[in-house]
């Protein structure tokens, strides 16, 4: 396999923001059983690239895309992570749901903390960008289906909250192989040509570690995306013009 090459979105001296593929893993996952090739592993991979140390600060999801931010010492590092855990940082995610969505709304939801099973506060904000009904049967329920384009505000950073907090809204990712629905996943792999988690990490927002302002940082939307939003008749979001 070739040398892998990320979309770098911003780097200074403390700290890199790539935009990562689906199908990458931010780090090598705690269980050796449960290794994964160099060549999907983000952490070596850009340590190579910009030929520096690279610390992750968080993470996100191995079939999502978007924006992934790394620190290149260990000072910011810390300070990143104080951020995360102290709800400094904002991100934006957009995600293709099954069903239609109200057009805006609150999900405050408690979700099961992956460490301990205890329930924990989780809120989820979101608006509706889109719907779209199919003339497909999909399933046994309906001889349509109906999908919506949501925007999703993370207030609190559960594992798997997006996905998790939609698949109890009975809105389940399309894509989503844990908490979706496999008949909806089925057909938008095999029939429409659209495999894959629909989920983006469209921005990430955060204090700079070295000066403290406020600063944003977003990713473009990929070929995968806008083939996505094409085919389901929707417009891009930021190239309506």
């Amino acid at each position: 396999m070739a040398d892998v090459r990320f979309n770098i979105l911003r780097q200074e001296a403390d700290f890199v923001a790539i935009a990562k593929p689906p199908g990458f893993h931010v780090h090598q996952p705690e269980f050796p059983r449960r290794r994964v090739p160099k060549e999907v592993t983000c952490l070596p991979n850009l340590r190579d690239q910009i030929q520096q140390y690279v610390y992750p600060v968080h993470r996100i999801d191995v079939g999502t895309e978007g924006v992934l931010v790394f620190a290149l010492n260990k000072e910011t590092a810390n300070g990143l992570c104080r951020q995360f855990q102290g709800g400094l940082v904002r991100k934006t995610y957009y995600a293709i749901v099954r069903g239609y969505t109200q057009d805006e709304g609150v999900i405050d939801i408690p979700l099961e903390l992956d460490s301990t099973g205890e329930a924990a506060e989780s809120l989820t904000t979101y608006r509706t960008l889109a719907r779209t009904e199919l003339p497909y049967a999909v399933g046994k329920r309906h001889a349509s289906a109906r999908y919506s384009f949501v925007e999703a505000k993370p207030e609190t950073g559960r594992y798997h909250q997006v996905r998790r907090h939609f698949g109890r809204l009975s809105h389940p990712l399309v894509g989503d192989r844990e908490h979706g629905d496999s008949h909806h996943n089925r057909f938008f792999r095999e029939t429409l040509g659209l495999g894959g988690l629909w989920l983006k990490a469209k921005s990430i927002e955060f204090n700079h570690p070295a000066n403290g302002e406020r600063i944003s940082i977003e990713s473009p939307w990929t070929p995968r995306w806008k083939e996505c939003l094409n085919k389901l008749g929707w417009k891009v979001p930021g190239e309506e013009a």
